[in-house]
């Protein structure tokens, strides 16, 4: 097959994008035709976005060869490089090295570029692989704003089989042995969904649960369990130092409006009981700092048979989806009476 691959978690590097680089090398010991365009940077919880009014500019990532002996950590554990080089221009055509595409913007972005501006003497793209996600991908809450999801659904709305992977690590030691077994399952689930795809499914998202003797454990169908954020906001609230963010501009601005508020002797409309008192604001900054736990609990207290649950189980999970938001209920219909 030729497979357009990319993800949201950028090119290779540990501390962000640590399963890619080995992934696609299993893709291509498996004999298929890999083309790969991905985000410069890192795009995670992106969804199905495009950046509107940016003129989108590519760059060009040449990876290190994996090498046959693997360096190691201090305490042995084999790791892959994640290394390579990324150049402005690309490679003459007579070359014959590996050299990926990288693009300023999102996951779907990078699958529309992949599929129509790109790769065309390669033949015609037979699937569109997004991933594997750095984290899994289990749970609506998870899913819906998910990137590698985003790519995956992308590609579906423009008429091709996608699948959006996920790896679930349990701790973040990037085992290479563990990681190239997770690889090998994800190849082995890929294979049979494309030679067996629904007839209802625009897309499938798998996470394969990053744990040795993966490929021993059961593969299953699941549905996606439906959560919430049950505990509060995603973001927390970072009191800002007076000034901290004020340039000359801005500090010339305030000090006239004190100044103003001074002459005026603090009055105001509100104060005179004419009007409906305005809000006031303290200045703050908001960290993206979600509460995980609402979906672990959400996991633990579900019935078995959704994403979380196999996963949690040990289970590659699989699920089907369309490229749509359904509606809730075939009972409404008609006019919306007022």
């Amino acid at each position: 097959m030729h497979i357009l691959v990319t993800n949201d978690d950028g090119p290779p590097s540990n501390d962000s994008s640590p399963y890619v680089h080995p992934f696609i090398a299993a893709l291509q010991a498996h004999g298929h035709t890999v083309s790969v365009v991905l985000p410069h940077v890192q795009r995670s919880w992106i969804g199905k976005a495009h950046i509107v009014g940016h003129s989108i500019r590519p760059t060009y990532f040449r990876p290190d060869p994996i090498p046959a002996t693997l360096p190691t950590s201090e305490d042995g554990t084999p790791r892959y490089p994640n290394t390579g080089t990324t150049d402005s221009r690309p490679l003459p055509l007579s070359s014959s090295a590996e050299e990926w595409v990288l693009v300023d913007s999102t996951p779907a972005s990078c699958v529309q570029i992949g599929l129509h501006h790109y790769f065309r003497d390669r033949g015609p793209i037979d699937l569109i692989v997004s991933g594997p996600n750095y984290g899994r991908n289990t749970t609506a809450v998870f899913a819906l704003s998910s990137g590698t999801i985003g790519g995956a659904m992308e590609g579906a709305v423009c008429g091709k089989r996608s699948i959006a992977l996920s790896f679930a690590f349990f701790d973040r030691n990037h085992d290479a042995t563990i990681i190239a077994e997770a690889c090998e399952q994800a190849v082995k689930v890929i294979e049979h969904l494309a030679t067996n795809w629904g007839s209802d499914a625009q897309l499938y998202t798998v996470n394969v649960p990053l744990q040795a003797g993966v490929t021993k454990q059961k593969t299953v169908w699941t549905e996606m369990l439906q959560n919430s954020w049950s505990s509060g906001s995603c973001f927390q609230e970072v009191l800002v130092p007076e000034s901290e963010d004020d340039g000359p501009a801005e500090a010339e601005r305030e000090l006239r409006k004190q100044e103003e508020r001074a002459e005026q002797g603090g009055s105001s409309l509100a104060e005179s009981g004419t009007a409906t008192p305005h809000a006031r604001y303290n200045h703050m900054h908001f960290k993206w700092a979600p509460k995980f736990k609402d979906v672990y609990d959400s996991v633990e207290k579900s019935e078995p048979g959704n994403d979380g649950w196999a996963v949690k189980n040990g289970f590659t999970s699989v699920t089907p989806l369309r490229a749509n938001f359904m509606h809730s209920s075939a009972n409404y219909k008609g006019e919306l009476q007022l």
